[in-house]
């Protein structure tokens, strides 16, 4: 046998036996019905309530939204034919980088085929584009972030999770004339925390250091216009580079940077992960430019995502469940084992009809595993009511079967 097939077995078993194996859930998601999904076929067919999916705002079954997309079917066909250079750009691709630059309050947008490869392309492209970089990067950011970090020769340096002493620490060590990056996120989606945008600038402009703002779990939801958290803090014009996601506040697909026109060029000339991948098709990108330019005037909607996560957390807490403080839409419940994140989630689901995504590591450190809830406009006190009273049963039983 060869030795990567050995690694491969023995990996997944360490996987399994640490309760970590993944199992992914089919779930049909029904437009007129959200956040009510189907799973099974014919007489095994059920109705499920999802509590996880990152569609914020319930953009993605927003009528103006679908109609985008069947219209640019029509008209365009399904696919984009290639990359940006080779028949894969179209009218609707430069409206939308145009759209998402006003957005944001800066002269250009690149668009790319997820936020993942946005942010793995980006931070590697400029991480490469000249010797003796610092990056500093925020201990919990995400994945892709960390992927574009690493893949780059440069000098990396962790600072501890949302603490600006540790960052101006970092940064007054590191040699003055080397070219520097403060790399971070808005609102962390796991812990649910909101990072000081304005400090961060603050510390790096008093070192010199550019500044790299991951706000995926932000936009569409927060600020006038669904800008971030960046804009709701009035300091997107301070931000060098802002980093977005159109799969989650705005419903649909694909990643995006926008940026001085100079920075956004030289990505879009420079980056592989954008060069040499075949665009987003005119059906994404027709139902992502409704989106943006809706969820830009539809301020009720944005309030209602807040007003409904908050009514859930004093829902939960009201209940004594353990919930982990959130000043942010996103509402987690402490588990604190993988093994039983993950039996809770399936008794919610087996006995509930409810769907929580069990959350554990490396996604979180071990011993913090959890339930990610992330209430849309769409979730009724109904709905909530019965979330509560199955974590209930549900978290005191396994509670006892663990102990």
């Amino acid at each position: 046998m060869h030795p990567f097939r050995t690694a491969c077995r023995d990996g997944l078993a360490r996987i399994r036996a640490e309760g970590r194996y993944r199992n992914f859930q089919p779930l049909r998601k029904s437009a007129s019905r959200f956040p009510v999904f189907t799973i099974g076929q014919g007489e095994t067919k059920r109705d499920v309530t999802v509590w996880s999916s990152n569609d914020y705002l319930a953009m993605g079954v927003h009528p103006v939204v679908i109609d985008a997309a069947v219209k640019a079917a029509q008209e365009m066909g399904a696919g984009a034919g290639g990359t940006r250079n080779i028949a894969g750009t179209s009218d609707l691709h430069e409206a939308l980088e145009h759209e998402l630059a006003s957005l944001h309050g800066k002269p250009a947008a690149l668009l790319f085929t997820s936020g993942y490869v946005a942010n793995e392309a980006t931070l590697s492209t400029i991480l490469r584009s000249y010797p003796n970089w610092h990056v500093f990067s925020d201990k919990k950011n995400h994945a892709s972030m960390i992927a574009g970090v690493k893949g780059a020769p440069a000098t990396v340096h962790i600072w501890k999770h949302n603490d600006l002493a540790d960052l101006e620490r970092l940064l007054a060590a590191a040699p003055a004339d080397a070219p520097k990056m403060v790399v971070f996120e808005s609102v962390y989606s796991m812990d649910a925390d909101i990072s000081d945008i304005a400090g961060i600038c603050d510390i790096a402009e008093k070192y010199g250091a550019l500044t790299y703002l991951d706000e995926v779990h932000a936009v569409g939801m927060y600020g006038a216009e669904g800008g971030g958290v960046s804009q709701r803090d009035h300091v997107a014009h301070r931000v060098d580079i802002i980093e977005g996601t159109l799969a989650k506040g705005f419903g649909c697909h694909g990643g995006y940077i926008a940026a001085d026109s100079e920075i956004v060029d030289y990505i879009r000339s420079a980056a592989s992960g954008f060069i040499f991948t075949t665009s987003l098709p005119p059906t994404t990108i027709a139902a992502a430019l409704a989106s943006v330019r809706h969820v830009r005037q539809d301020n009720a909607r944005r309030a209602a995502i807040f007003e409904r996560a908050e009514t859930l957390k004093a829902k939960l807490r009201s209940a004594g469940l353990p919930v982990i403080p959130s000043v942010s839409h996103i509402v987690p419940v402490h588990v604190g084992d993988a093994v039983r994140v993950k039996e809770v989630s399936r008794e919610l689901m087996d006995r509930f009809a409810i769907y929580a995504t069990p959350i554990n590591y490396p996604t979180v450190p071990v011993g913090s595993e959890r339930l990610r809830l992330t209430p849309t406009p769409l979730h009724t006190d109904a709905m909530m009511d019965a979330l509560v009273d199955a974590l209930l049963a549900v978290l005191s039983e396994t509670k006892r079967v663990a102990a």
